[in-house]
């Protein structure tokens, strides 16, 4: 009796140890508080830290990389410090941020985008100059520029065949990683369509507003673009009201490409003004907590897909998928349960597998 007493007091203590303790995690979020990608980015992220037990906290840059650094400053610096910290390597701030994180005792994990090579080669690589900075989690940047440019040519070709087409293409911060690999994207499918002609490409730091004024020069300038290859939604947002002041009609006679999943995006989509959209990467984020999760609780991610990893969670979608993507952000909370993805007490699983289809069921 007194043995059955000691096992359960003992079950009850750990219970009570694992409710009154939680790994807390930092994002250094480097988007703004109102920019639908990054809100839905954090939102995401939310809902797993709560299924997952953890407690997070996001600090917004508002897409200022000195207040990004006073942040990660006073995060790996300050008195009550996280045990993780998850960051993005936006504008190449990594290197600094890890030389921040030296003694702090704070681990480090990255999404989106992480170290470029030329970076690696003097900070050196995950666990091994920063042995704290224990793993790194992307998406394919360079598919998503791809699968939009791709899609778009395609539909030129099927309405025009053997006729050359132009087209104009809105980028992002020219000093992000994420804006060049998706521009590696669109000069891989320009180079698979020999008649699309590729007229100007311009960066319009993933804001609308600023695609707005730059569409407004471009269009009149070359009044044969048909096709518009935009980085992320805002900024085709911004190049289609340009365009419609035009008198030129999205998804008729000018097709619009856009990446992300904002509720305007998908809805734009299903009403046929933009043409081409792809999705997937603003879950990185909540898969990242995943990964942290069981990694806290001891089971090494590294050891089940390895500690750097290249997820293919960017999706072409079709007018089913974008309707079923719409209703589920439209519930708040995601509806997931994220514990199901954790590989704790699953031996039998080699990776965890992570994708956009679960929000599309």
């Amino acid at each position: 009796m007194k043995g059955l007493f000691a096992s359960l007091l003992l079950c009850f203590c750990l219970g009570l140890s694992q409710t009154l303790y939680a790994a807390s995690v930092v994002f250094l979020n480097p988007g703004r508080t109102d920019e639908p990608y990054w809100a839905s980015y954090a939102q995401f992220m939310q809902a797993a830290a709560d299924d997952l037990g953890m407690a997070l906290d996001v600090r917004y840059a508002e897409r200022d990389l000195h207040r990004m650094l006073d942040q990660a400053r006073e995060v790996l610096r300050g008195e009550n410090r996280p045990d993780y910290l998850v960051f993005v390597n936006e504008q190449y701030a990594g290197p600094e941020i890890l030389r921040l994180s030296r003694g702090s005792g704070v681990k480090l994990f990255t999404v989106n985008s992480t170290l470029t090579a030329d970076q690696q080669t003097l900070a050196g690589g995950t666990r091994e100059k920063y042995p704290d900075w224990i793993g790194s989690m992307v998406a394919n940047e360079e598919e998503a520029g791809y699968l939009m440019a791709r899609t778009l040519l395609e539909q030129q070709q099927r309405v025009a065949p053997g006729q050359p087409f132009d087209m104009l293409a809105f980028s992002g911060v020219k000093q992000t990683p994420a804006a060049k690999r998706r521009e590696q994207g669109l000069m891989k499918a320009l180079a698979e369509f020999p008649r699309a002609r590729l007229r100007q490409l311009v960066y319009s730091e993933w804001n609308r507003q600023r695609a707005y004024a730059q569409a407004q020069q471009l269009l009149p300038r070359y009044p044969d673009v048909n096709l518009v290859w935009a980085a992320n939604d805002e900024m085709a947002f911004g190049a289609m009201a340009a365009a419609t002041e035009l008198g030129r009609k999205p998804g008729q006679d000018m097709r619009f490409s856009a990446l992300n999943n904002s509720p305007e995006v998908l809805r734009a989509y299903l009403d046929g003004k933009v043409s081409a959209l792809v999705s997937g990467h603003f879950t990185l984020g909540g898969w990242a907590m995943v990964l942290l999760h069981d990694y806290d609780a001891g089971l090494d991610f590294a050891q089940r897909g390895g500690k750097d990893r290249e997820v293919r969670l960017f999706m072409t979608l079709d007018r089913n998928k974008a309707a079923r993507l719409l209703r589920h952000i439209e519930r708040r909370g995601h509806d997931l349960d994220f514990r199901a993805f954790s590989l704790l007490g699953k031996p039998g699983r080699r990776d965890y597998g992570f994708s956009l289809q679960p929000l599309l069921e």
